[in-house]
């Protein structure tokens, strides 16, 4: 038995994947190194274009795990090992994955959208996906909501993005719609400018766009005068209250009344004969 041949033999292997080793681990930590680099290089360049802090964390957090997956298979094959079917198990594996997260994906999908159009931002007040209240956060994931009543509402994005979104905190004024009955047999000359003083003293309400009153309606009960006004949007539930507040207490000063439903019933007797 040959010792020495098997002593070269060990040598000579021993030498060869020694040296693969150690480039594979040159490799993965050049690699790593030069990732890192690059990932800080596109946060910088995505934090210069103004993109949305989430939006640029997950991006990074990408490129980072792509550019990892590069490196890996960099030092596999560096140790002579067939990157071809590892690459195929790794893309099953990604499909698989996919199917089974395909709800989380979509999730993902629906929150870079919502970043990168902006039907919201945190701090809006919004009605979306069924809910109202106002924009705490927004993740890849879900959009947080806390309701007038301090409840947090935890929305998924998909279901956000699938529904119709109504934003009340986009546009700087609003306009408050009400709606004051009275009696067909009141003065409405007097209801009219009664409204109209009311409105005019209010310094919440803006001259422009103009205020409107009409009669909107004469119903079964009450005459209807339409009343609309504009505001600033953080002034809308305040002119909302304490005009509806204002307009039954003037009302009842000036004697005229605001009807509500009622049904005449009149009984005919039958009488023998």
């Amino acid at each position: 038995m040959d010792i020495t041949k098997y002593i070269d033999l060990a040598i000579q292997y021993g030498i060869e994947y020694g040296l693969r080793i150690v480039g594979a681990i040159a490799i993965f930590v050049i690699g790593k190194w030069v990732a890192k680099k690059l990932s800080g290089i596109v946060a910088k360049l995505l934090e210069r274009g103004g993109v949305d802090k989430t939006l640029s964390d997950f991006v990074v957090s990408l490129v980072d795990i792509l550019l990892m997956v590069v490196v890996v298979l960099a030092a596999v094959k560096n140790l002579g090992i067939d990157t071809t079917s590892l690459v195929a198990i790794l893309g099953a594996a990604g499909l698989a994955v996919g199917l089974a997260l395909q709800g989380t994906l979509g999730n993902i999908g629906s929150g870079v959208i919502l970043i990168l159009f902006r039907p919201f931002k945190i701090g809006d007040f919004v009605t979306a996906g069924g809910e109202s209240g106002t924009v705490r956060a927004i993740t890849l994931f879900n959009t947080e909501l806390l309701t007038a009543d301090n409840k947090v509402i935890l929305l998924p994005n998909s279901a956000i993005a699938s529904s119709s979104i109504t934003n009340y905190s986009t546009m700087k004024t609003r306009r408050v719609d009400f709606v004051f009955g009275i009696g067909y047999d009141d003065d409405l000359k007097l209801a009219k400018q009664t409204l109209q003083e009311i409105i005019d003293a209010d310094e919440r309400i803006l001259k422009e766009p103009a205020s409107f009153i009409g009669v909107g309606e004469l119903g079964d009960s009450s005459v209807n005068f339409t009343v609309r006004v504009w505001v600033k949007a953080a002034d809308y539930w305040g002119v909302h209250f304490d005009t509806i507040e204002k307009v039954k207490l003037t009302f009842d000063e000036k004697g005229i009344s605001i009807p509500y439903p009622q049904m005449d019933v009149h009984l005919q007797q039958n009488k023998e004969a």
